[in-house]
């Protein structure tokens, strides 16, 4: 099938690659100049493992091109799919105005019916507003929902083994044509789920908000494991035994980022009251986030009660490991508070340093290796729990540090073995 991927971003290229590598024929769709150029040149401008390989073999098969022609773009194409950006607005909404030029621009240039679905996380009754635009040509558009339902750092994978697909459409026609796009991946025990076109807009933002709900709830027993000596990570446990909760996002930590759960818990708040509901257990659950992400610097103001001219290293910039997304990271909430009390960061990431120099205050001194932060440090802390920070010597992490305290924001270590190599330890949701 011929279809065109709206969007080279996050979504947008992910969902294209993977409909190329298909068989499908697919046009990757975008306005930014110099992203197509890069792309066409073979750089790819976020960091997925698998994405690169994957965009470079359907490049070279001719199932996978890029323009920022949008005729080209949209001729005879059967599907498009709109994978634009949908931020925060500042009353925490989803701000559509990317979604809607797009929609203004397909308006302006198609020439034969075509079926565009939404793959941006969008409120409830987008499609009626983007069917008001679309009424604007004679040409006959189909509006339908696929939302995404792809974790950063493993979106490939994902997208070509999906626990299932969510397809809302209102037209019972539009059915045959996502059967055939899907048929690749869909199975029986992965299954392809037809909905409401409104159905499918809530889906995303019902699941999202509900794993955000997890992480803080967790969280909150965190809080409460450490003024009542009990430990978090036997709690989890337990209940992650139980089938009805399950174990995953339920790990206690410096609380949640990217690109998805903060912006979809807010819109979902917004959706909420906007409908003449309160949306109280959403507002806990992003009351909760933000105070997690203070609390490093809480238990760091125990420790050291004066931050001027300390050394303080940081390892993990990235709201999470195996990506280069900086977005909503505790990272950029917790440096900039350490800068501001007159620390000196030194600060390592794998992958999310260049992105993060462009958030980061000019003070911040990023290093080339994770042990260049040590030198001379009198306390690190640990924000990002990237697998090689995992295996470190934490013998050789004292050697190299002045001070002695491991701020563990992710519960990685085992106090014991900090203990024992001479480290002051501290994680989340266990005592002391």
């Amino acid at each position: 099938m011929r279809i065109a991927a709206f969007g080279t971003g996050y979504v947008g290229l992910v969902s294209g690659t993977c409909f190329a590598e298909l068989g499908n024929h697919v046009i990757g769709y975008d306005i930014d100049e110099k992203k197509i150029a890069a792309l066409k040149n073979g750089h790819i401008p976020i960091y997925e493992p698998g994405l690169e390989e994957l965009v470079k073999s359907n490049v070279e098969s001719g199932r996978l091109t890029f323009t920022t022609d949008i005729k080209a773009a949209i001729k005879d194409v059967k599907v498009i799919f709109l994978g634009v950006g949908t931020p925060s607005a500042p009353d925490g909404s989803a701000d559509l105005q990317y979604l809607f030029a797009a929609a203004d621009a397909i308006v302006k240039n198609v020439k034969h019916e075509v079926v565009v679905a939404t793959k941006s996380t969008v409120p409830v009754g987008t499609a009626d507003k983007l069917r008001a635009i679309f009424k604007k040509t004679k040409v006959k558009i189909h509006v339908a929902s696929n939302p995404e339902f792809l974790r950063e750092g493993a979106a490939v994978k994902d997208f070509l083994n999906p626990e299932r697909v969510i397809v809302g459409v209102d037209d019972d026609k539009l059915k045959p044509i996502f059967e055939q796009l899907y048929k690749g991946v869909a199975r029986v025990e992965r299954p392809l789920i037809f909905t409401s076109v409104r159905s499918a807009e809530l889906a995303k933002y019902a699941c999202n908000a509900f794993l955000a709900t997890k992480i803080s709830f967790i969280n909150e027993i965190a809080a409460l494991c450490e003024v009542v000596d009990a430990d978090i990570h036997q709690i989890a446990y337990g209940m992650g035994l139980d089938t009805r909760i399950g174990s995953r996002f339920l790990h206690a930590g410096i609380g949640y980022g990217g690109s998805c759960f903060p912006k979809d818990v807010r819109a979902l708040q917004h959706i909420t009251r906007e409908n003449g509901l309160t949306p109280g257990l959403l507002d806990a659950v992003d009351e909760i986030n933000e105070r997690q992400k203070g609390l490093l610097l809480r238990k760091l103001a125990h420790h050291l009660p004066k931050l001027k001219d300390k050394t303080i290293a940081v390892w993990g910039i990235t709201f999470k490991p195996r990506t280069d997304d900086t977005r909503e990271s505790p990272a950029l909430t917790i440096i900039p508070k350490l800068l501001e009390a007159g620390a000196r960061v030194q600060a390592y990431d794998p992958k999310g340093m260049s992105e993060a120099r462009h958030q980061l205050p000019k003070e911040t001194l990023f290093c080339a290796h994770a042990f260049d932060a040590l030198k001379g440090a009198d306390a690190l802390l640990l924000l990002t729990e990237w697998d090689e920070f995992r295996t470190v010597d934490l013998n050789e992490v004292r050697g190299l540090m002045k001070g002695r305290i491991l701020l563990d924001g992710r519960n990685i270590y085992n106090r014991q073995d900090a203990t024992k190599a001479g480290l002051t330890y501290a994680g989340i949701g266990v005592s002391g």
